[in-house]
């Protein structure tokens, strides 16, 4: 078995693979809403939000799609910094928005002031960017940057990827006053891949019942009208239901302060070690809680090096896409714990000595 220090999917702890074992039921009957209703409440504590928490078979990005065809309907600003944050400004042409960039230089973070700058020139009815970029390991300064909003442009609505944050870094959807976070089930909540969840607020719903052709998979009116059943428009994953009802149990035993806490000090002890040895590709103040892009500054064959890991039983990642070669990442969200890091930068140590 290979422990994953990659920016998902993430190892899953034995008693989640487990709890899918359980025998198949029924996704109109009472069992389920039973399984349903308990989730609900948990998905809230860790969003941080007494509001919705909708609940997909999908990957992240079907839920980024939702949030582009519930909440955009003139012209939304897609923020992009990153190669995941470039897959908003995808979206959005891809379901016909008019979508306008704001690009910020990899490696930087998206600033409130940069966005003024654009939303000042009117016609905005939404932002979207990413919280936490994974190709660069910067963390853009979200609840700054909805002050902004809330405080001059109170009428755009703010959508929010938190794929690979959400679970491991702070992310108060209500003291923020978020409208749509979305995240997926195989980063920080150390699930199997299949699932994402979205906080959804009220003014987010009610723009959606204004905004035609929403589709109808993604459609969060629809999506509502099931929540308040404790069901889901179509069939669920339900095996991924009980992985995830185990997964929450986990992150609740823990709490979620001490996994803010636990995530921090990896994410500490990383960068200590990457400025020792390499440099770190994210500017300082916005540098990733949850993964790590170090600059490769020995250039060392990343491949190999990973080659090296592999046979250990550990795995990191190359840099992503124009960044391959150039950096490379070590995840550090989910079920990692001290030891394991400690582990992994002794060995990179042995293979560049």
């Amino acid at each position: 078995m290979t422990r994953l220090f990659i920016p998902g999917p993430t190892d899953v702890h034995a008693v989640v693979l487990a709890a899918q074992n359980q025998p198949m039921i029924g996704h109109r009957g009472p069992d389920f809403e039973e399984l349903f209703a308990r989730l609900q409440p948990l998905l809230r504590r860790v969003f941080l939000t007494s509001s919705r928490v909708y609940i997909s078979t999908s990957s992240g990005t079907g839920l980024q799609e939702a949030a582009v065809r519930n909440g955009v309907a003139r012209k939304v600003l897609c923020c992009v910094n990153g190669s995941f944050s470039q897959r908003w400004y995808e979206t959005a042409v891809a379901n016909g928005k008019e979508a306008v960039r704001l690009d910020v230089e990899w490696g930087k973070a998206v600033k409130p002031e940069l966005i003024d700058e654009v939303l000042k020139q009117g016609g905005f009815d939404a932002i979207a960017l990413v919280h936490n970029e994974t190709s660069t390991g910067v963390a853009s300064p979200i609840k700054e940057i909805a002050a902004l909003l809330h405080d001059r442009y109170p009428e755009v609505i703010i959508l929010v990827d938190a794929v690979s944050s959400l679970g491991g870094a702070p992310l108060d959807f209500d003291g923020w006053g978020l409208d749509v976070l979305f995240t997926s089930s195989q980063k920080c909540l150390a699930m199997p891949p299949g699932l994402s969840f979205a906080a959804v607020s009220d003014r987010a719903l009610a723009k959606a019942r204004t905004v035609p052709a929403r589709g109808l998979y993604f459609d969060f009116v629809d999506l509502e009208k099931y929540l308040l059943k404790n069901q889901t428009p179509s069939t669920p994953a339900i095996s991924l239901l009980w992985a995830l009802a185990a997964a929450l149990d986990r992150i609740m035993a823990e709490g979620l302060e001490a996994r803010f806490v636990r995530h921090a000090q990896l994410a500490d002890r990383v960068r200590a070690w990457a400025q020792t040895k390499f440099e770190l590709f994210a500017e300082a103040r916005y540098r990733s809680q949850t993964v790590t892009c170090v600059r490769n500054t020995r250039a060392i064959d990343v491949p190999a090096l990973n080659g090296y890991l592999q046979s250990k039983g550990l795995q990191i990642s190359d840099g992503y896409g124009a960044l391959k070669g150039q950096t490379f990442r070590i995840a550090h969200m989910g079920e990692i714990q001290l030891r394991d890091v400690e582990e992994l930068l002794a060995l990179i140590d042995e293979f560049i000595a």
